[in-house]
């Protein structure tokens, strides 16, 4: 039995584990399990890799930072972004990835158009993919965070007018706290934004939700846990380290 998992804070509501056991029923795979592991501190990853034979795993909030010193080597855009969210072990050699690049590229893409100017609420592991995702498209951003120049308090209309994307890399409006939003002054947008959340539950988050009643696109982060949970996959049942 090759065993698989999810490690972060907290995990009992996330994506990955529902995903791999929907997944490993209709292929077939009767040689793979996948759990989740809530752990306090990351400083409890060694033991529990060793205690639970863990071939691969997911790593989400808060985690995607803080585990890079606890790895062997990590890859090159991983050691870009200082973020990783996949983990393979070969041999008790710890080989560290990042996967949230190609499942945000591959279902943002698609809705581009033209746009070219982003607001990015976050600034954490998630938001470090995201914003590597926009340079790499030549899309231009600004950072909101309670550790940046600009903050939520002092948006404008000036702000809003100027961007054409707002991406919400934070898990606020996630289950269970549904009803908390990013404290945008939502009565600005527009039909020509683009509201992306990152969270996937609810499907409909009242950031989406009050993004629709401005007439502006949306989507949220279901796509794109899907994408990179199968390069995870492809990750562990391949040659790649």
């Amino acid at each position: 039995m090759r065993n698989f998992g999810l490690v972060g804070n907290p995990v009992s509501h996330s994506f990955s584990k529902k995903y791999f056991t929907g997944k490993f029923l209709k292929e077939g795979i009767t040689y793979a399990c996948y759990k989740n592991f809530n752990l306090k501190d990351i400083s409890e990853l060694p033991e529990l890799i060793k205690e639970n034979n863990l071939s691969g795993l997911n790593i989400t909030i808060p985690y995607k930072e803080s585990v890079i010193p606890f790895l062997d080597e990590i890859s090159d855009v991983s050691k870009e972004i200082r973020a990783v969210n996949t983990i393979k072990n070969i041999n008790g050699k710890l080989f560290g990835f990042n996967t949230d690049i190609l499942g945000f590229e591959k279902s943002f893409f698609p809705l581009l158009q033209n746009k070219k100017t982003a607001l990015i609420l976050g600034n954490g592991g998630s938001s470090k993919a995201i914003q590597f995702v926009l340079n790499k498209l030549n899309i231009n951003f600004q950072l909101i965070s309670r550790n940046t120049k600009l903050d939520y308090h002092n948006i404008t209309k000036e702000t809003i007018d100027s961007v054409d994307i707002i991406i919400n890399c934070t898990p606020v409006g996630s289950y269970p706290k549904t009803n908390e939003y990013p404290k945008l002054p939502y009565s600005l947008l527009n039909s020509k934004h683009l509201l992306y959340d990152l969270v996937y539950n609810p499907k409909r988050t009242k950031f989406l939700t009050f993004g629709l009643a401005n007439n502006c696109s949306i989507k949220n982060g279901e796509e794109m846990l899907v994408i990179q949970a199968e390069e995870s996959w492809n990750i562990w049942n391949s040659d790649i380290r």
